[in-house]
């Protein structure tokens, strides 16, 4: 005998969303999800479509990149925010069965919007009650759910203790989902690697519903998961972190200069230096526009910042050893908390701690809408070559650009190329992050800027890495290469792509998804591809 909820719940789709035509995909979607459930008063707050008026509230949630909120932008036909395991393997089964692409959604930052846009019908699956942190101070590992984002890691952490830290970003409201599965880059990488260096087990749940922890995964696919890219091998529920040491103060600073301050030879020289500092500093020197002059002129600035493990005292005695021409004294160095520090890199060092919590939060500082691209440079470039790239900075589409130079070195020497599928290890001396960005009135104008993003990163290509021309995951940049449209993933097409993030760490990518994920379900853009397709039976 049907359950009275049963009935209660197919009356409910069929007033919501029944139609006067023959039933859609999305349609049948939302049946195949209410046969499925048992509680309708649960399943009825957890899936919006257009026609419920919080659909819109929900999508732009978390669309960090208004280049992607434009009435033109192809918008999901159902997001679903699960509540349990079982909602997401749920929502899994009957995209399958009803031809639906799915995208995962955990903190809306990949930079080319692949997280919530699709050019084909498709359903978000967005994480937003997948939150959890549970931290374990006494064997310092946490267990952390890819809902949740940084800043509510880092809180967690830093309420019960001042000495433990994860290697990750300073942009808090970053969702650790996707962000470990593009390997993770941040302050403390140079001392700890990456944030997958420090990943010690997962709960993953594959296309077949199937709920996988390290062990009953095995090695290959727990490999993949760490920097071969969120929205290929399946849905991660969860992470085990291993916690980091650091020392209740650390001391940071940020240093500018102008042209006339001789801007071009401090970097110049800081090329030489930065990769080779000690593991225990970050360093960094960020180029951008100062636009608030009061007679209209364009100054370009350079911004030394670092990041260090130790007091002041210890911090300026370094630098003044090994790059004395900065000229740091000690009333440039700010000694703090760790937790602080994500602040002070964040750009909201005048924020409570709480601000950590708010998920929503959109920094002032930061651009709207915007075009990224990235490189990873091994020798250094000439002084002339940094006087073109500051001169590009002068014109009119770069008023809101940044270009960010970070010192590689340190431990990410000494790691294997192949120990995770993030390739970008020893003999780099520093990773360079182009930003252009944009008001979002003026995304009509968008073209304008994506195309002054393309002739910078043109110009830049003589002075940066070759053959392959290598490029950040987690810096997402679909300029460099596309699959194929539908499920006709080219291997060939894909390895366009697919080796300038992951180099010789494609091939086994590959491998995974093919015993994984034959039949491509979990797919995009630059999604990674399957040797032979299961179902036509024949190479990709």
């Amino acid at each position: 005998m049907k359950s009275p909820y049963l009935s209660i719940l197919l009356l409910l789709f069929t007033a919501l969303f029944s139609l006067p035509w023959a039933t859609s995909p999305h349609d049948d979607f939302l049946h195949c999800l209410s046969l499925r459930s048992n509680d309708s008063s649960v399943i009825s707050k957890l899936i919006y479509t257009p026609n419920n008026s919080s659909y819109t509230s929900v999508l732009e949630s978390t669309i960090r990149n208004l280049r992607f909120s434009t009435p033109d932008t192809p918008k999901p036909l159902v997001i679903v925010t699960p509540l349990s395991t079982s909602h997401i393997q749920d929502s899994i089964l009957c995209a399958r069965k009803n031809g639906l692409q799915i995208r995962t959604r955990s903190g809306g930052h990949d930079f080319e919007g692949l997280s919530y846009v699709s050019e084909v019908p498709f359903v978000v699956i967005d994480l937003v009650n997948f939150r959890s942190v549970d931290v374990d101070v006494e064997n310092k590992v946490a267990w952390v759910q890819s809902g949740a984002v940084l800043g509510e890691l880092y809180y967690r952490i830093a309420e019960k203790s001042r000495n433990l830290a994860f290697p990750a970003g300073t942009c808090h409201t970053v969702g650790t989902g996707g962000y470990f599965m593009g390997g993770g880059y941040g302050i403390l990488f140079r001392k700890y690697g990456l944030a997958a260096d420090n990943i010690v087990d997962a709960r993953l749940i594959d296309v077949k519903g199937r709920i996988l922890d390290r062990k009953s995964m095995g090695e290959d696919l727990f490999w993949a998961i760490r920097g071969g890219g969120g929205g290929s091998f399946g849905i991660v529920l969860a992470w085990k972190l291993n916690l980091v040491s650091i020392p209740a103060t650390v001391t940071v600073f940020t240093v500018s200069r102008t042209l006339e301050q001789n801007a071009i030879t401090l970097i110049h020289r800081w090329q030489y230096i930065a990769h080779e500092l000690p593991d225990g500093i970050y360093s960094s020197v960020i180029l951008n526009r100062d636009n608030s002059s009061q007679d209209g002129n364009t100054t370009v600035i350079a911004s030394f910042s670092s990041l260090f493990l130790g007091d002041s005292d210890e911090l300026v005695q370094l630098m003044q050893e090994r790059f004395p021409e900065l000229g740091l004294v000690k009333e440039d160095c700010i000694e703090m908390r760790w937790i602080e520090s994500i602040l002070y890199f964040g750009g909201i060092q005048n924020q409570p701690l709480e601000i950590l919590l708010d998920r929503n939060f959109r920094s002032p500082s930061t651009s709207p809408s915007f075009k990224s691209k990235s490189d990873y440079v091994k020798e250094p470039m000439p002084e002339t070559g940094l006087r073109g790239l500051w001169s590009r900075l002068s014109e009119e589409e770069a008023e809101s650009t940044f270009v960010g130079f970070f010192a590689y070195g340190g431990v990410m020497d000494k790691i294997p190329e192949s120990a995770t599928p993030f390739p970008h290890r020893a003999g780099n001396l520093y990773k360079i992050l182009y930003n252009v960005g944009w008001q979002e009135e003026d995304n009509i104008n968008s073209g304008r800027y994506i195309s002054f993003s393309r002739r910078l990163y043109s110009y830049m290509s003589s002075f940066v890495s070759k053959s392959p021309r290598e490029a950040y995951i987690n810096y997402r940049d679909l300029d460099i290469g596309t699959n194929n449209k539908g499920n006709d993933t080219s291997y060939a097409r894909a390895s366009i792509w697919g080796r300038k993030y992951f180099k010789n760490n494609f091939d086994r990518l590959v491998r995974v998804k093919t015993v994984i994920d034959p039949e491509n379900f979990f797919r995009h853009e630059q999604s990674i591809p399957p040797l032979i397709s299961s179902r036509n039976k024949r190479p990709y």
